[in-house]
């Protein structure tokens, strides 16, 4: 089976109070949003303490242009790109020279030639390369890369597959938007980077041992309009429902149970829950809807909390957390949902 060798992320240096943000925002809507007030606990309801931020909290209150963030977008994705990258090919033990395989992760940003060729470019990784851009999958790509890793290092056990994923959410903020979408969306969102290093099986593995065992993928028919982008002259204006939880509630048991009855397994045999946080409404319904007994999303909530919900990043900034700070001898479960609507799910085999 492929093996995760190593992960990296980035702590971005203008790393923000969430208060701070809140009273911003409060600034920055008053005027022409009449629900401010009603609505600004909703920043103190999510539980988070900092926010991950690409750019200075005073940047997000000026008058820009959508071409303007998409430039930052540009220049910051894949500055930090080349940092992570940097950082796990020393945590790997590898050199760049290896890499056969590079995979990237967005749904934030718009570049052509996409990101992994500047990151080549910028880097001198081998020009020969196989290259996999993937956009539009929001908080659920993180899993999906992982899953799509697995299938080039299962493809080929030669193979050392780089897998980059950033969101630099806070870019797509349209200052103009005085929606209730926007205005939560604003408490919520926010800036990460990671990378990972998966192998093949014809290297050998050291240390902790991450194996990755199967993945699953589901659409859900009739739900388009639950989380996405709506793209107009102005930027990317922010779509997700508050039936999400809703959502869990009604299907994530049955098909986490699916998934794992496939590879005679069942919840009880999951040790280690790698879930991507969405928000604090988000956690309670997967709580509610597993049952799992204990603080089983700890590490999850971690994250959210020192970071915010930096989209299909958050996920791989979980995984980093359960294998820097420890985790449980046994199977782990790698679980994020986003625009389709759409679940991803990675099962893992972890070993100290």
């Amino acid at each position: 089976m492929p093996y995760i060798a190593a992960v990296s992320k980035i702590d971005l240096p203008d790393k923000t109070y969430q208060q701070d943000v809140k009273e911003q925002a409060r600034r920055m809507f008053a005027t022409d949003f009449p629900q401010v007030d009603r609505l600004i606990h909703a920043f103190d309801n999510t539980e988070i303490i900092t926010r991950n931020f690409v750019k200075p909290l005073s940047y997000y209150a000026e008058n820009t242009t959508f071409e303007q963030r998409n430039d930052e977008y540009i220049k910051w994705a894949l500055h930090y790109s080349v940092q992570a990258v940097t950082e796990v090919i020393v945590k790997a033990g590898i050199n760049k020279a290896d890499i056969t395989d590079i995979l990237f992760v967005s749904t934030t940003g718009l570049a052509t030639p996409s990101l992994d060729a500047q990151i080549i470019n910028q880097m001198q990784l081998d020009p020969h390369i196989n290259r996999m851009p993937v956009w539009g999958l929001g908080c659920a790509g993180g899993v999906s890369g992982m899953a799509k890793a697995n299938t080039l290092a299962k493809a080929n056990p030669d193979a050392v597959v780089l897998l980059v994923a950033v969101e630099l959410c806070s870019l797509t903020l349209i200052k103009s938007d005085y929606s209730k979408s926007n205005f939560i969306g604003s408490s919520l969102f926010s800036d990460g980077v990671a990378a990972v290093i998966v192998k093949g099986d014809n290297h050998t593995q050291q240390g902790k041992k991450v194996k990755i065992q199967a993945a699953s993928s589901k659409l859900y028919y009739d739900s388009l309009e639950v989380m996405g982008w709506q793209f107009q002259d102005n930027g990317f204006k922010v779509v997700f429902s508050k039936d999400i939880p809703t959502f869990i509630h009604q299907n994530i048991s049955a098909d986490i149970e699916a998934f794992l009855a496939k590879h005679n397994l069942q919840l009880s045999d999951i040790k280690n829950f790698i879930f991507h946080p969405g928000g604090k409404k988000v956690l309670e319904a997967y709580a509610d809807a597993l049952n799992v007994e204990g603080d089983f999303l700890h590490n999850t909530r971690k994250v959210m909390n020192d970071n915010g919900n930096m989209s299909s990043v958050t996920v791989l900034y979980v995984l980093e957390k359960f294998i820097d700070s420890g985790f449980q001898d046994g199977y782990g479960l790698m679980l994020a949902m986003g625009p389709g609507f759409s679940s991803e799910m990675v099962l893992l085999k972890m070993q100290n």
